[in-house]
């Protein structure tokens, strides 16, 4: 076993994200020995303002190097297939932001990959590790609520509510054909599948997209940053601002959620509530270390975040003592430590507690369709039939030419 202190990384992916993985990973001890920028000069001005020694000039020079054991990929999302295929190919393990891949051809192949090189792989649902969210799967798997019959919720933001707002996730051929779905709904939906134990196996899905012209800025953009460049252009807008989506799980219960990229005020609110015939719980993301829990024949519960009170997992995802707040930053610590886990022993577990490839695919797969539904105006099932494994051996051999 290895000693995560001895453990190299390296983090493609610069802004807001990749930041996060860069201090993340330093809080639990891991090296990160470089970042790799959209271009050698970016790389280079990000890695000295972080403080780091080095800023690798290509995707190649990180395969290269031996020092580097496991690589994050913050990319924007169309990058996210061809360099984590790269990078397993390479004999790397992967952290990859979600969504996975661009299609759900694409995340069965990387799938399919990571499978066969037995490496660590992992999708970045941190939401996940908020530890009032690791407490609630061992409530709800435990019986605490009784039968989970209605799951609800939202995620809200308000980043994107001006045609002046831009962001390269507006652009379908480097976000997706989803993006308020994919880049957040993503969230709520993993979330919920962890959480009561049950997939989302039907879907009827409204998308609507409010801002149909955006006002591109001629230079760089940061993801939410407030400032408005004078001089822009127009693009027109396909992707949807907002989805409405009912769900049927595959455990019998029943769900609705909204997703939100335009509404005011909202700055990450992602909130649930579940109700089982003996109890429910409701948590929000801007309040994450307190989550109600609901009585019918005795007075409601305010659960604030104290490990002495949750179960295992739930303690093992808190670092700090109850009455100290732990909030988004937390969660990717908690959650590299569980990956880091299985790199220290050079593999991937039979059944990991953290979010994996599969994971991440499985997401693609409801994506698909909810997008589906949106189209056809009707339910849609969620297509989880497996590959077939000349279709597996056809996809494998289009990625290697291409």
């Amino acid at each position: 076993m290895t000693s995560i202190a001895r453990i190299g990384a390296a983090v493609i992916g610069t802004g807001f994200i990749g930041t996060v993985h860069v201090e993340a990973l330093r809080r639990i001890g891991v090296q990160v020995r470089g970042v790799l920028g959209s271009t050698p000069e970016r790389g280079a001005a990000r890695a000295a303002a972080l403080g780091l020694g080095h800023a690798f000039p290509s995707l190649d020079a990180i395969l290269a190097d031996d020092t580097v054991d496991v690589v994050h990929v913050t990319s924007p999302n169309h990058l996210h297939h061809p360099q984590t295929m790269a990078i397993l190919a390479a004999g790397k393990h992967v952290v990859c932001e979600k969504p996975l891949a661009m299609t759900a051809k694409e995340s069965t192949e990387l799938v399919r990959l990571a499978a066969e090189t037995g490496l660590v792989n992992a999708t970045n649902f941190n939401i996940r590790y908020y530890p009032l969210n690791q407490h609630a799967q061992e409530l709800v798997a435990g019986g605490g609520l009784g039968d989970v019959r209605l799951v609800t919720g939202r995620y809200f933001q308000d980043w994107l509510l001006l045609d002046s707002d831009w962001n390269w996730r507006l652009q379908p051929e480097r976000g997706g054909a989803l993006r308020a779905v994919g880049d957040i709904g993503s969230h709520w939906l993993d979330l919920m599948t962890f959480v009561t134990g049950q997939h989302v196996s039907e879907v009827m899905a409204e998308l609507t997209t409010f801002i149909g012209t955006r006002h591109e800025p001629t230079g760089p953009v940061e993801t939410f940053s407030t400032e408005r460049s004078a001089e822009t252009v127009e693009r027109p807008i396909s992707t949807e601002d907002t989805a409405t989506i009912l769900l049927r799980f595959d455990g019998g219960a029943r769900g609705a959620v909204s997703i939100s990229q335009i509404s005011a005020g909202r700055k990450n609110s992602l909130v649930y509530e579940i109700d089982g015939s003996e109890g429910a719980w409701s948590w929000d993301s801007e309040q994450p270390d307190q989550a109600w829990q609901g009585h019918r024949d005795r007075p409601n519960e305010i659960l604030i975040r104290n490990p002495a009170l949750m179960g295992a997992a739930g303690q093992a995802a808190a670092a700090l003592p109850g009455g100290h707040v732990e909030g988004f930053f937390d969660t990717f610590c908690a959650h590299f430590r569980a990956v880091y886990a299985d790199v220290a022993v050079a593999g991937a577990s039979p059944h990991p507690g953290y979010p994996t490839f599969a994971d991440g695919h499985d997401e693609m797969l409801v994506g698909d369709a909810i997008a589906r539904s949106a189209r056809e105006s009707r339910w849609v099932a969620v297509d989880r039939r497996p590959i077939a494994t000349e279709q597996a051996a056809a996809l494998h051999e289009e990625v290697r030419t291409s």
